[in-house]
């Protein structure tokens, strides 16, 4: 049995890599729709991607080490802070994105014949560019906050960064899949999944220290997929030395099987979507 659900997802994953080229351009187009529509009428434009996490870096940082007296010893609480902010919004924005992507192109499915996956794919890549523009803020942050001990030092681990933030899109993409295919037979998903968002911000340490919680605590929290992807980009960044091996395990083995599972949710679906959308 095991054979065969990893034969699907092996020959499911080998198409998307096919169909990624061959529609390509509609891809491409999709994503460049997504710009356009979400920065239509903007003064600043593509600009807010990179003001947006800054503005909201602000505001939590008062919050948070001002009034509420947040702080993470021997490391830059800013930085601390953005990095867990820009990438759990990834997550956040892509993996509902994702999940109202084949809904909201009804009438282009209905029309012609189009991949479904192309819509969560497309969407998980149109939320990861802007990822990547707020990757831009980080870095100032990382260049120009902080003193002493607590200065964060660009260097050769900053390598591995790339590995953390792939993890991270195999497993939105593989959760946009599962949400999508759901949220097809099940529209009150769009309003569940809201309140499940703000629970998960809650249960990943983005402003406050895992430390401060009892050890079982912990325990229960280094099972979240996002924790761990977090944990090993802080690592790099704010401690300048390289994640372990367990580590890198984690990061595979909470991302890999959400992508594969994904896969196969959507693939033994799609077929039935078009008499509910």
């Amino acid at each position: 049995m095991l054979y065969i659900v990893e034969g699907d997802a092996c020959m499911f994953f080998v198409n998307i890599l096919n169909n990624i080229k061959k529609y390509s351009f509609l891809t491409k187009q999709l994503v460049m729709r997504d710009f356009k529509v979400k920065y239509k009428r903007s003064v600043l434009g593509v600009f807010w991607s990179i003001l947006y996490p800054l503005l909201t870096m602000a505001v939590m940082a008062v919050v948070f080490s001002q009034m509420f007296k947040f702080q993470v010893e021997g490391v830059n609480y800013l930085v601390y802070l953005l990095t867990g902010l820009v990438m759990f919004n990834y997550f956040s924005e892509a993996s509902s994105g994702a999940m109202a992507s084949v809904v909201t192109n009804f009438q282009l499915i209905n029309k012609v014949y189009i991949p479904k996956y192309i819509f969560p794919l497309s969407k998980t890549l149109f939320v990861g560019i802007n990822f990547l523009l707020t990757l831009i803020p980080l870095l100032l942050m990382i260049l120009f906050t902080g003193s002493g001990e607590t200065k964060c030092i660009i260097n050769i681990y900053y390598l591995l960064l790339p590995f953390a933030y792939l993890c991270l899109f195999m497993f939105t993409l593989g959760m946009g899949f599962i949400l999508s295919t759901i949220s097809i037979f099940f529209r009150d998903m769009f309003y569940i999944y809201g309140v499940i968002t703000m629970l998960w911000t809650y249960l990943t340490p983005i402003f406050y220290d895992i430390t401060m919680l009892d050890p079982w605590v912990q325990g229960l929290m280094k099972l979240n997929p996002l924790y761990n992807f977090i944990d090993f980009t802080r690592v790099i960044i704010l401690h300048g030395t390289m994640p372990s091996a367990h580590s890198f395990f984690m990061c595979l083995a909470l991302s890999v099987p959400v992508l594969l599972i994904g896969m196969i949710v959507f693939k033994k679906n799609q077929d039935k979507f078009i008499y509910y959308v």
